[in-house]
């Protein structure tokens, strides 16, 4: 009896594992369907890749500095020109 007993614990156990093994595949599936989905709906619409966000990102910080540059020469050549009426 105990035998028995042990051979339904052991069918138990390893149905159990590969239910446990079969959900594993399937949530591997549905990741992989998600990610599928998540990328052709991406792809219709209008965004920029994260390099191409950076490279526009770091064009506007160059940009941003030059202009303060050229705006600091611009006051100073206006004092200059006020300075010599």
């Amino acid at each position: 009896m105990d035998n028995s007993r042990g051979r339904i614990l052991d069918d138990f156990t390893r149905l159990m594992n590969d239910a446990a093994g079969m959900a594993q595949g399937v949530r591997r599936e549905a990741e992989t369907m998600m990610r599928a989905q998540a990328g052709k709906i991406l792809s219709t619409m209008d965004v920029v890749s994260r390099e191409e966000f950076e490279a526009v990102r770091d064009m506007a910080t160059l940009a941003r500095e030059q202009n303060m540059k050229l705006e600091a020469r611009i006051a100073a050549l206006e004092e200059q020109v006020k300075a010599g009426r």
